[in-house]
């Protein structure tokens, strides 16, 4: 496992990290704890040190994992957790200091941690991001130990940068895959310059990019990759990237033509994430163990040449640019 220091945190994380989206088992299975505690120690023992969940995660449940994964081990695991997807309509008007305060409270409760190691705003409204009331909040639960770090996670390039502005934002976390390349432009350079650490979420694109799918698999009914294509429940973005499942399909088509040796695309993409030194750290998702240990491979797969490196973005410019690049 490499490490990188997140942004003004200071924390260093394994820049292979995880996130606990759907720890406790796959979509429309139910949490399971035994699994998540499984998969959870898995990642540990391989040097993971940076977890990462949200209240909303299987109702608490993952946080709860998470929070006794840490009480029964002796190393040192940076917890980041998120806050705001509970309030309902999920609007503007739904985010006052007052609630979040509550949130980031139960969040204490559930992890039975003294404190916070990085609390997050949840893909918040935009204009959330215009209200400077509910990032001082985060100042004022930092002076009463609740929390260490305050960080964003966000659907949009702009979002990024207004959260930036923000003295007290130490972290984004943001979509970024080789079919998301929107944000290594001007972001990144603007991150690096406020020394803001980068959390890279979606790093397959819900799985795409693992050349595992074809247009014959099929997805629970419960499973986000049957319902929201089009944003039906929430950003569209959040699904394939945006994408176009069969468009998706095309692309990785091309890729596998890329890496015709290798059956499993997940470390490659993940390897191309990694290639830019701005990202702090990854945070794919895993269902079971085998998905933990396979974006852990990514340090047995030869590292990408400029000229691979080169090609896959070709994939990106050829096939995924014109439809998605301007929209996040």
């Amino acid at each position: 496992m490499n490490y990188r220091k997140l942004g003004k945190t200071n924390f260093n994380i394994s820049e292979i990290s995880l996130g606990t989206w759907q720890v406790g088992g796959k979509w429309g299975s139910g949490f399971d704890d035994k699994t998540a505690d499984e998969l959870l120690n898995t990642a540990i023992d391989n040097g993971v040190n940076f977890i990462d969940t949200a209240d909303v995660y299987e109702n608490g449940l993952s946080e709860t994992a998470v929070g006794r994964l840490v009480r029964s081990r002796s190393e040192r695991i940076v917890v980041a957790t998120k806050c705001g997807r509970q309030i309902n309509p999920h609007v503007n008007e739904g985010y006052t200091p007052k609630v979040l305060q509550k949130f980031v409270e139960d969040s204490l409760k559930r992890t039975g941690l003294e404190t916070l190691d990085l609390i997050q705003l949840h893909c918040p409204p935009t204009e959330v991001y215009y209200r400077p009331e509910i990032f001082e909040l985060f100042d004022r639960l930092k002076e009463q130990g609740k929390i260490l770090n305050l960080g964003v996670s966000v659907e949009k390039v702009e979002e990024a940068l207004k959260a930036i502005e923000y003295d007290n934002v130490t972290t984004v976390q943001i979509i970024f895959n080789l079919f998301r390349q929107r944000p290594s432009e001007l972001f990144f350079s603007e991150a690096k310059r406020k020394d803001i650490g980068i959390i890279a979420r979606v790093p397959l694109a819900s799985g795409l990019l693992t050349g595992k799918f074809d247009s014959n698999t099929s997805f629970d009914s419960q499973d986000h990759r049957n319902f929201n294509r089009n944003g039906e429940a929430f950003d569209k973005g959040e699904t394939f990237s945006g994408i176009d499942y069969e468009l998706g399909l095309k692309a990785v088509e091309a890729l596998k033509a890329l890496f015709p040796e290798n059956q499993n695309l997940a470390p490659i993409a993940l390897q191309w994430i990694l290639s830019f030194n701005e990202i702090s750290c990854i945070i794919p998702g895993a269902s079971k163990v085998d998905h933990v240990l396979s974006n852990l491979s990514v340090y047995d797969t030869p590292k990408l040449t400029a000229e691979q490196i080169s090609a896959m973005n070709k994939v990106y410019n050829d096939f995924i640019k014109p439809a998605v690049h301007q929209l996040w």
